[in-house]
Order: structure tokens, then C-alpha cells, then sequence
């Protein structure tokens, strides 16, 4: 009997793991496997890391493969474990341990990191990002001990984050660089009600404010955050989330072509064709995915490649939108900012709390962005998906798949 291909997947994450399940599904017994993970725990729901931070969820309800699922497929799992190197030449990777491991066929799924502002203090005991267990830990203790929190980005992970961090008991602001939440999300009238929503929840609102300095006290940790001009507010908890950039560190140093990802083929393949890269860390046809639907799209057709069945391609996502916060409804997907050669129809019952706006071009449905009513959602996204021509739907369109569906 042939020896079995050797596959070592760098990255413990979702996108990883799926193209495992996915490999496993076609080709259970092609590979010897081995994966590294940098983090202490086996592969869990990054997503649902909101619902963990505002209580409502515990991390044994986010993990999606616990130990005994690697055992049982005979994966050998190596945590706290992270690779800083890669041999091409000699087909190796190497750990941080000094431990080097031999492949034939090796998945990157080395995912994004958090951009961290270049501003002083940020290095400040007391400044987090919102990115891992480690960091929604971190998050929490400081909510038992401390009042004033300060989230730096009014996207999705600085919305929930500091949805959270009230839900713990502080006194929160979320300090945004644009002038409406959500920017690249929503549309302004969408946004207005949102803020509105979360306002009612305690929070408060800093917008078209630019940070300038991070404060510290004696012992070293954040007391305060000032401002372009001048103004401080205090801060015993500062959240960065102001988005995330690929990790394509270790791509780099082993000299795999690298712009603004790791530059990967329709199969999910790098230019070196026996390394293959999934999920967050990767560039398609010049985007770079950060949500977790695109990156299951990419993990089935990067196990199909690997099980030898070679006939899937990935050709991009259309993405979409959720904001995880219990209570506000939100949803976006597409091109839902309109412009040029679109036509816009446009739902607003501000007492009843419910936005709808759909983008059409060339009689295709090319973008959707809903707030306090999203039973449509899938059916929308379905829509631009499939570029289908809705001229039969048009009158229909705004009231939803059960008025005017298929």
C-alpha cells in the first residue's frame, strides 16, 4: 500500500477546518494531516464571539471542532503552536518550538490581524483589539473592574463590541472617523436608524472624530483618549476595531507572490502550485474576503482540488452583511450604494423602525440594505446572486419572497 500524502494546514480557524471537512467528506484517507494553531483551543466560531462577549452565549457553545473530532479523523493537532517558516525547496515548515515538519501538499489559512492605529499609547495596558477569545477575556475582566470603555471604529466589530461591553455594565463610546456608522454597510438613511437603536441602548456616539493619543496613567495603563482638537474624554478600556488586514506573513517569507493577500488561482492555489491558501489571508481576482461565507465557498473548492478532483473553480462571492446585535435587524449585500446607471426603491417607516432600500441595474437586482425588517435577506442575496432579470417581480419586489417570489 502507498504511503499517504502528507498535508499540513497552517491556521486553526474556520476557513482551514472547512476545507478539512470538506477534504474529508471526498478523500478521508488520501492524507496524513497535520495542523498548527496558534491559539490554545481547537477550531471555534469567530462570529459568535459578540454573543460571548455580552453573555449570551459560552465559549463551549462557539466551538465547532473540539479535540476528540481531530483524534478521531487522526489529525494531529498541535495548539500554541505557530510557524515562522517555510522550506519550499525542502518541503518543510518550521515551528517556533525549532520543530520542522515535511508536507506534499500545505494549506495556508493564516487569516487577518487586526490593524492597530499607529498612535501614542496604543501599546498601553488596557488597549485591546477584538479578534479572539483571548481578547474577549481580556474585555470582560476589564468590564468587572473598570466604567469608561472606548471602541475606535463604528464598523460591525466596534458596533458589537461595545454592544457588548454595555450589556457588561460600562459606560461606553464608540469614536468613528466618518460621519455615519457603518459606512461601508449602509446607506445614510439605514444608519441614522441604526444609531437611533443603539442610543436607546445607552451608548454614545463620537463621530467624525480622529484620534490623536492614547493617555496613560502612572501604572501604565489607559486613563483617557484625546483628540485631533484637543478634546479628551477618559477611557479605562480602549477597543481598536478598525478593520483587519491579511496575514500574509509567513507567505512573504518564503517568497509566495503577496499583493494586499496571498495571490491565489481560481483553485485556490499559490504560485506555488503545491501550496494552496484559504480564507481571510488569500486575494482573488484582487479582493480579499473577511466575511465567512466567501470563505467556505473557498474551502470547498480547495478540498475538491485537494481530493484530486480537480474540477471546481472559485470565481468570487457576492457578500453580505449582518450586524450581531440581539434585537436590531440589520442586513446589506451587494452594491447597495446605488450610482450611476441604477435605479433605487426605497421603503422608510422611521416610527415603525423599518428601512428597506433595493438597487436595480439593467433590470438585475444588484443590491439590498435592509434595517428592522430582513425576513428577506437570503431571498435578496439569492436575487443578486443569480443575476436573474426581475421585470415579473418588480411590483413585487419590495414586499418580499411569500408576495412576489419563485
Amino acid at each position: 500500500m502507498d504511503a499517504k500524502q502528507r498535508l499540513v494546514v497552517v491556521g486553526n480557524g474556520m476557513a482551514g477546518i472547512r476545507t478539512l471537512e470538506e477534504l474529508l467528506k471526498l478523500a478521508p484517507d488520501l492524507y496524513e494531516i497535520t495542523v498548527f494553531g496558534a491559539e490554545p483551543y481547537p477550531n471555534y466560531n469567530r462570529i459568535l464571539l459578540s454573543p460571548v462577549l455580552t453573555g449570551e452565549q459560552s465559549l463551549r457553545d462557539i466551538m465547532l471542532n473540539d479535540e476528540d473530532w481531530y483524534a478521531r479523523h487522526g489529525i494531529r493537532l498541535l495548539l500554541n503552536h505557530k510557524v515562522v517558516g517555510v522550506n519550499r525547496a525542502r518541503r518543510t515548515v518550521l515551528a517556533d518550538d525549532g520543530s520542522e515538519t515535511p508536507y506534499d501538499r500545505l494549506l495556508l489559512a493564516t487569516g487577518s490581524n487586526p490593524f492597530i492605529l499607529p498612535v501614542p499609547g496604543s501599546a498601553l495596558d488596557g488597549v485591546v483589539a477584538f479578534r479572539d477569545i483571548g481578547d474577549v477575556n481580556r474585555m470582560i475582566e476589564a468590564s468587572a473592574r473598570y466604567r469608561h470603555a472606548v471602541v475606535i471604529g463604528g464598523g460591525l466589530l466596534g458596533l458589537e463590541a461595545a454592544n457588548g461591553l454595555a450589556a457588561r455594565g460600562m459606560d461606553v463610546s464608540v469614536v468613528h472617523l466618518g460621519e455615519s456608522l457603518l459606512d461601508r454597510q449602509l446607506d445614510g438613511g439605514a444608519a441614522a436608524m441604526l444609531r437611533r437603536g443603539l442610543e436607546a441602548r445607552g451608548l454614545k456616539f463620537l463621530l467624525g472624530r480622529q484620534t490623536r493619543e492614547i493617555l496613560g496613567g502612572a501604572d501604565g495603563r489607559v486613563r483617557a483618549l484625546r483628540f485631533a482638537d484637543g478634546v479628551e474624554i477618559p477611557a479605562d478600556l480602549v477597543v481598536m476595531a478598525v478593520g483587519v488586514r491579511p496575514n500574509t506573513e509567513l507567505a512573504e517569507r518564503c517568497g509566495l507572490h503577496v499583493n494586499r493577500g496571498v495571490v491565489v488561482s481560481d483553485t485556490l492555489q499559490t504560485y506555488d502550485p503545491r501550496i494552496y491558501a484559504v480564507g481571510e489571508c488569500v486575494s482573488h481576482r484582487g479582493t480579499a474576503y473577511g466575511l465567512v461565507a466567501p470563505l467556505y465557498e473557498q474551502a470547498k473548492v480547495a478540498a475538491n482540488h485537494l481530493a484530486l478532483h480537480g474540477i471546481g473553480r472559485y470565481e468570487g462571492s457576492v457578500t453580505s452583511t449582518r450586524l450581531k446585535v440581539t434585537g436590531i435587524d440589520l442586513f446589506s449585500a451587494g452594491d447597495f450604494a446605488g450610482g450611476q446607471q441604477t435605479e433605487s426603491i426605497t421603503l422608510a417607516d422611521t416610527p415603525g423602525g423599518v428601512y428597506k432600500k433595493l438597487v436595480i441595474r439593467d433590470d438585475k437586482l444588484v443590491g439590498a440594505c435592509l434595517y428592522g425588517d430582513t425576513a428577506d435577506s437570503a431571498w435578496y442575496v439569492r436575487l443578486i446572486r443569480e443575476g436573474r432579470r426581475i421585470g415579473a417581480l418588480r411590483e413585487r419586489l419590495m414586499h418580499g419572497e411569500a408576495t412576489g417570489g419563485d
